[in-house]
């Protein structure tokens, strides 16, 4: 028998609807929680809540706050809403991940309300499948698009080929500087300066800035280093661009990574950094570990700070000291804009959108040496 090459996610939510379809699992019945789910069948909370989103956004459950999700009753709308061209497309980079999962939960639940199915795609990163996407996709009929961009650089012929056929289109995570289409992000600017603004408090004075990508590839990224730098010059210290680092992806995508990363904390320790402020959580987690094999000792000889509060800045042997992003208010906010654009016709009107940030203090900072 040969082994099921479908997704873990997709096996879990097609065994769902199956019992939903053949009513096993009656009208209002309570299906099994993400937890339940997860240990049911040894997989993580994400693939689970994952499946979950799926037949939630299929019409097929409901879900109760603090309560869990229910068998919806089918009552043709759902199936309706198709055919009337009420479709909505989210273009993600990947749906991999917790934070993404915010995304689509929150655009889902203030879409349901209003009528739309969302309908996910995935440009796996590559600028020219999602710039086949941007183009394709109006032509199939549906009524509006969420873009998360693969950068804030590339595929502006395409965005702004949608404005000027005035086709709805919102971008969450990041916003186009020269195209006036709507934007709902994080307060990136925010976010770099509370995270330098703490490591200042406590005591740091060489706090190096560290992104995989060249900082101007998105506008998420460029913001928070703005916010960085300005902490900086508030607190009278000067921005040293010897412990700016940034535009190494290649090798941290490749056999090199280790190797790399290890090499970076021994550069950056040789320039007296006592702290590191992270583009992302992953990012973050990578200088924690290499930093223990190198036998620096986090905090007390480097503090190193993250971003997004990704799942995994929370689960390894020195959680991690991170800035929060809401990803379900920016999922939703950003579908009521498409919304309103859609149905009011505020297509030509650029309106930018910025969600609060939160810093959450882990082990992974401390008091400078």
């Amino acid at each position: 028998m040969s082994q099921d090459a479908r997704p873990l996610y997709s096996r879990i939510y097609k065994e769902l609807k199956n019992k939903i379809e053949s009513g096993d699992y009656k009208v209002d019945q309570q299906i099994p929680t993400e937890i339940e789910l997860a240990e049911m069948h040894g997989v993580s909370r994400i693939t689970s809540k994952r499946a979950l989103i799926e037949l939630e956004r299929e019409g097929l459950i409901y879900r109760k706050r603090g309560s869990g999700s229910f068998v919806k009753k089918l009552d043709n709308r759902s199936l309706s809403s198709i055919s009337e061209g009420k479709i909505i497309s989210m273009i993600l980079p990947y749906v991999a991940a917790n934070g993404l999962l915010g995304y689509i939960h929150g655009a889902t639940d203030y879409l349901d309300d209003k009528g739309y199915y969302l309908a996910i795609h995935s440009s796996n990163w590559s600028k020219d499948k999602e710039k086949e996407l941007i183009y394709s996709l109006p032509r199939r009929g549906v009524s509006g698009i969420l873009l998360y961009p693969v950068s804030t650089l590339k595929n502006l012929d395409a965005v702004y080929s949608l404005y000027m056929n005035r086709h709805p289109i919102v971008t969450i995570d990041q916003y186009y500087d020269n195209v006036p289409v709507g934007s709902v992000t994080s307060d990136n600017f925010n976010g770099g300066y509370t995270a330098a603004s703490k490591l200042i408090e406590l005591g740091h004075r060489n706090i190096a800035f560290v992104s995989s990508i060249n900082l101007q590839y998105r506008s998420s990224v460029r913001d928070r280093f703005y916010g960085y730098c300005k902490a900086l010059q508030d607190a009278a210290i000067s921005v040293d661009g010897d412990i700016i680092v940034d535009d190494f992806i290649d090798k941290y995508e490749s056999s090199e990574k280790p190797e790399f990363v290890q090499s970076l904390i021994d550069r950056l320790l040789e320039k007296g950094v006592t702290a590191i402020q992270a583009e992302h959580d992953h990012l973050a987690v990578d200088l924690v570990r290499a930093a223990v094999e190198r036998n620096v000792m986090v905090p007390e000889d480097l503090s190193i700070v993250g971003f997004d509060n990704h799942e995994i800045s929370a689960n390894i042997e020195i959680p991690v000291t991170t800035i929060n992003q809401n990803f379900y208010e920016i999922g939703k906010q950003a579908a009521a804009m498409l919304v309103d654009q859609i149905e009011q016709g505020i297509v030509r009107q650029q309106n930018k959108v910025e969600i609060e940030v939160e810093w959450v203090g882990r082990q992974s900072t401390g008091l400078a040496n």
